[in-house]
């Protein structure tokens, strides 16, 4: 069975994929509302389900007049995938960060459900999230030799 914030994400990206242009906008409010849940759930969804490296902006105003804008931001071809490469891994990555950008490839069809399966479990096993600086520059390391590969691959 899902939990709330599963079913809170399933649902806004259904919305964002009936969306025409990718963009949705709504109230925080309105969405707790909807879901039975204080705002701060909702904050929590956003921060963790919609981050910039599963490719997302979400820009936020809080207040009377507040609202909510999720932007999906779609992947047009390998340049754009080598800028995120280089620009949300950086020197080092997190390990809920590099699983949410494995996931995202997947999403755009990037990559297969096979290789994101293969390149998840390159990276638990090689670089465990055991809280140390050098597991996070191993990880980022792993993460940009295999996307390398697959680009070379996908041209």
């Amino acid at each position: 069975m899902a939990n709330i914030t599963d079913i809170i994400e399933e649902y806004i990206k259904a919305r964002i994929g009936r969306s025409n242009s990718g963009v949705i906008i709504f109230r925080r409010g309105e969405l707790a509302e909807k879901f039975s849940c204080v705002p701060s759930q909702i904050n929590y969804v956003l921060s963790t389900r919609f981050s910039s490296s599963r490719g997302y902006i979400v820009e936020t105003r809080r207040g009377g007049g507040g609202f909510i804008r999720i932007i999906r931001i779609p992947l047009e071809d390998s340049e754009e995938l080598l800028d995120i490469v280089y620009e949300k891994i950086g020197d080092q990555i997190g390990m809920n960060e590099a699983i949410g950008l494995i996931r995202y490839l997947f999403e755009e069809d990037i990559i297969s459900r096979r290789e994101a399966h293969l390149m998840e479990t390159v990276i638990e096993v090689a670089a465990p999230d055991h809280g140390h600086p050098e597991a996070r520059r191993n990880r980022a390391v792993i993460l940009k030799s295999m996307l390398m590969v697959l680009l070379r691959h996908k041209k």
